[in-house]
C-alpha cells in the first residue's frame, strides 16, 4: 500500500482524506491544513493524524495528494517534487499555465508520477459512452451550478467549464485553432456566467457554457458525430445514444425512418449502454496508485490538466 498525505481539508480535502482512509491502494498517513482549528476539530472527529508541518507531512508519506485553494498548488507541488513524492492535485492544476509547465519538467526529472483531478473523466455515465465517441465534428455543453461562494475566488471558467474543456480536450484529436468567448460578473469579482467557442484545425466546434449564479444545477454534454449523437449527463448519470444506419429494404412498422431530399433512407436507432455505479472520486485515487505501482501513465496527466488550463486561460484573456 502506497502512504498517503492530504494537504487541505476543506470540503473536498476532507472527502478525499475520507476515500483515501477506505481504499485498499493507501494507507492514510495524515493531513495538513493552515487552519489549525479546523484541523484539529477533524482530528477530533475522524481520527486522521494532522502534521502541524508541510515537510513533515511530505517526509512521511509516498504521495501527496494537494486540495489546496489553486493559488498554493504550484508551492505544494514544488514541495512534494523535491522530495521525490508522486503528486495527485486536484483542477485546475495551478494558476498559471507556466507554473503548471514547470512542475512537469520537474516531475520528468525526478521520474515520479503526477495526475490532475479532472473527475468526469472518471464519470459513470462518461465511462459508459467515451469509446463510442469518435471523430465528433460539434460539441455542446452546459454546467450551470447555483450559486456557493466557495470557488469564487476563481473565474467560472477555472471553477467550471475547465470540467468541460478536459472532456472535449480528450476526445477531439487536433490542436485548437481559435478561441471566442464572453463573460460577465454578477456577485463575484471574477466573471460568473461565460460562454466561449472552441474551434479546432479539424473542423470540429465546441460550444461551452458555464455558470454558478444558475437556479438550477445542469452538467450537460453533447457531442454530434456523422451517424451518431450522444448525450451525456454528468450530474445525473445518465447516457444516451442515437445513431443511424441504413435503412433495411423491409423495415418494421416501429422503426423510424428517414428519408432526405435524395431519396436515402436511414433507420434511427437508440443505445442505452449499461452505467456501472461507481464513486468517481475513489476511482481516480485508484487508478494513480495504479498507476504508480504499475509504472504507467495515469488516465489524466499532468499535460492534460496543462493543456485544459492553457485553453480556459485563452478563453479568459477574451473577457
Amino acid at each position: 500500500m502506497l502512504k498517503a498525505g492530504v494537504l487541505g481539508a476543506g470540503h473536498l480535502g476532507k472527502i478525499h482524506l475520507r476515500l483515501l482512509n477506505q481504499s485498499e491502494k493507501y494507507q492514510l498517513v495524515g493531513f495538513y491544513d493552515a487552519n489549525e482549528d479546523n484541523a484539529k476539530k477533524i482530528e477530533v472527529e475522524f481520527g486522521y493524524k494532522y502534521f502541524n508541518s508541510i515537510d513533515d507531512l511530505i517526509d512521511a508519506v509516498d504521495m501527496v495528494d494537494i486540495v489546496t485553494p489553486t493559488l498554493s498548488h504550484y508551492d505544494c507541488a514544488i514541495k512534494a517534487i523535491d522530495k521525490g513524492k508522486h503528486i495527485f492535485i486536484e483542477k485546475p492544476i495551478t494558476n498559471t499555465v507556466e507554473e503548471a509547465e514547470h512542475i512537469r519538467e520537474l516531475l520528468a526529472q525526478h521520474n515520479i508520477r503526477g495526475q490532475v483531478g479532472h473527475v468526469e473523466r472518471f464519470n459513470p455515465a462518461y465511462l459508459a459512452v467515451k469509446d463510442q465517441i469518435v471523430n465528433p465534428m460539434f460539441i455542446e455543453t452546459h454546467r450551470l451550478a447555483e450559486f456557493n461562494p466557495r470557488g469564487t475566488d476563481v473565474p467560472v471558467v477555472l471553477d467550471l467549464m475547465i470540467h468541460d474543456i478536459d472532456v472535449i480536450l480528450s476526445v477531439v484529436k487536433s490542436k485548437v485553432k481559435n478561441v471566442s468567448a464572453s463573460g460577465v460578473s454578477v456577485i463575484s469579482d471574477t466573471p460568473d456566467i461565460a460562454n466561449a467557442r472552441i474551434e479546432f484545425e479539424n473542423g470540429c466546434v465546441a460550444n461551452l457554457t458555464a455558470s454558478r449564479i444558475s437556479l438550477k444545477n445542469m452538467r450537460k454534454s453533447r457531442f454530434f458525430q456523422k451517424d451518431a449523437y450522444i448525450s451525456v449527463d454528468f450530474l445525473e448519470k445518465k447516457c444516451e445514444v442515437v445513431k443511424m444506419k441504413d435503412a433495411p429494404q423491409n423495415p418494421g412498422d416501429f422503426d423510424m425512418i428517414l428519408q432526405n431530399a435524395e431519396g436515402i433512407k436511414k433507420q434511427i436507432y437508440f443505445d442505452n449502454p449499461e452505467i456501472a455505479n461507481n464513486n468517481a472520486i475513489l476511482d481516480e485515487l485508484n487508478s494513480f496508485a495504479d498507476a504508480i505501482n504499475n509504472n504507467r501513465s495515469p488516465v489524466v496527466t499532468l499535460h492534460d490538466g496543462t493543456e485544459a488550463l492553457r485553453v480556459a486561460t485563452m478563453i479568459i484573456d477574451q473577457f
